[in-house]
């Protein structure tokens, strides 16, 4: 056997076992699966792993802005005319929210924290100064009040002389400062005397700033990665006592700071949120990139708020059966003291038309409105996000308050807000090089395959090459006996 015939042999045995191997693999996905159980080992709330240290302090900047509705025609309103407001802001904040007392509890496979919330004014992010602008909005204080004490004749009779002797009435012109941080209103430090449980000050984010929500506790993921960050409990409770059905007071998935790695696009991502007092659920929309990485966006559905007609499910949501509101509103006086409060995404996006119709100045818009999470689909990690609530107070007439007499029954906006957070430049760059890496690592098998049939070729061509050699050896014999 000559030297080119070994070397042709050689290159066949070589590409045929890179095919055989590589293709066997790919079958079988063992590197994928080899990855993926990296990755989830990796994935977990225990020390020294991969994200402990920046799921107790997140590196990329969270900023929270507010968008107030200013009431431009209150008399008129209350006259029976449809009210016009105008939207102002943002008011920007950046939002400090490392976690603390970590601590591990269950024999290591819980995790317990507390997260406060500390927000800084960013003047250069916004449109005005809060302590200067002034805004027109809807007495939250004098309304909850009436509320509270409609049912006795003489309580009633009584907050009444009071808010007539203090020129209390429905609309109250705050500075944005106050209606966020807090002021000392009136009507309450006349009632605090009386009923020290009620507090003199009133504000959206009074006692918000520098506070916490409570003890979370959360599943570490080391037993099943599906657990990684989901809340087992909250205030020392796994599940809720507000509403009226069990599944209404589950306390489902993440705080929506951490998800499960190796994400699915059919998957419902859960979400508890005290602010909503529930949970909610998002679901995928569609594939997006941010500063080059690869996610899935998953956003909530018109399901979420939908009312008991359309979602049965969301019965349990409501305070009473007379108290169901329509698609697009969750009622949440049942953890604001009773206060009339709704909420719902701003303008009244993915809300009944008629919400937004009965208020001259609201256009719900999908890119400025809606609520999303840009999620990595390998690590399952938030690469940018925009949470967005509004703040609604349900006004009508109130039996013993003649204020109220000319009022239908209106969901008045107040605030809307709009969380929001990007990864930064040194985490995405991180990021970049994990994927890089599962990327190769799963990719390998298919290398094999692509050397196998590159040597294929080189294989098909050396024996094209030998065949050719041949007959050009055996035409150089016939020609030289043929002469003889």
């Amino acid at each position: 056997m000559t030297r080119r015939s070994c070397a042709i042999y050689g290159v066949g045995i070589v590409c045929a076992s890179l095919l055989v191997i590589g293709i066997s693999l790919i079958v079988a996905q063992v590197f994928q699966t080899l990855i993926h159980n990296r990755l989830k080992k990796e994935i977990t709330l225990t020390e020294g792993s991969r994200v402990f240290e920046t799921w107790k302090n997140p590196p990329p900047p969270v900023f929270m802005q507010y968008f107030f509705f200013n009431v431009t025609n209150p008399d008129d309103f209350l006259d029976g005319a449809k009210p016009i407001v105008s939207q102002v802001g943002p008011y920007t904040y950046r939002e400090y929210r490392a976690k603390e007392n970590v601590t591990f509890v269950d024999n290591g496979t819980r995790v317990s924290a507390y997260q406060p919330k500390t927000f800084v004014f960013l003047p250069e992010r916004s449109v005005g100064d809060p302590d200067d602008d002034m805004i027109t909005t809807i007495n939250i204080p004098a309304v909850a009040v009436m509320n509270k004490v409609k049912d006795s004749f003489w309580k009633s009779s009584m907050v009444s002389i009071w808010m007539n002797s203090l020129n209390v009435g429905m609309f109250m012109t705050r500075s944005v400062n106050e209606l966020l941080w807090g002021f000392k209103d009136p009507l309450l430090s006349r009632i605090h005397p009386m009923n020290p449980e009620i507090d003199e000050y009133f504000g959206l984010m009074y006692k918000k700033n520098g506070s916490n929500d409570g003890e979370f506790v959360y599943h570490t993921g080391e037993a099943d990665f599906m657990d990684y960050g989901r809340v087992a409990t909250f205030k020392g409770e796994s599940k809720l006592s507000l509403w009226t059905s069990e599944q209404s007071n589950m306390i489902n998935g993440t705080d929506g700071s951490a998800f499960h790695p190796l994400l699915s696009k059919t998957e419902r991502l859960y979400i508890f949120s005290p602010d909503l007092c529930r949970s909610i659920f998002m679901e995928f929309e569609k594939d997006v990139k941010v500063k080059g990485l690869p996610a899935y966006r998953f956003t909530p559905p018109r399901d979420v708020l939908a009312s008991k007609e359309e979602n049965p499910a969301n019965e349990g949501f409501c305070v009473s059966p007379k108290e169901c509101l329509g698609t697009g509103l969750l009622k949440v006086s049942v953890c604001r003291k009773g206060a009339p409060v709704v909420t719902s995404f701003p303008h009244f996006y993915l809300g009944d038309e008629k919400y937004s119709n009965a208020i001259e100045g609201l256009d719900p818009v999908r890119e400025h409105h809606q609520t999303y999470l840009d999620l990595n689909p390998t690590t399952g990690v938030p690469i940018r996000a925009s949470k967005r609530a509004q703040i609604n107070i349900l006004i009508n007439r109130i039996s013993g308050f003649p204020k109220t007499k000319s009022l239908n029954e209106t969901i008045f906006p107040v605030m809307f807000i709009n969380e929001t957070v990007v990864i930064d430049d040194v985490s995405a760059a991180k990021l970049h090089k994990l994927l890089l890496m599962v990327s190769l690592v799963s990719n390998f098998p298919l290398v094999l395959v692509g050397l196998g049939a590159i040597l294929l070729l080189v294989f098909i061509g050396l024996i094209v090459c030998e065949c050719k050699q041949k007959d050009t050896d055996l035409s150089r014999t016939t020609v030289f006996f043929s002469n003889q």
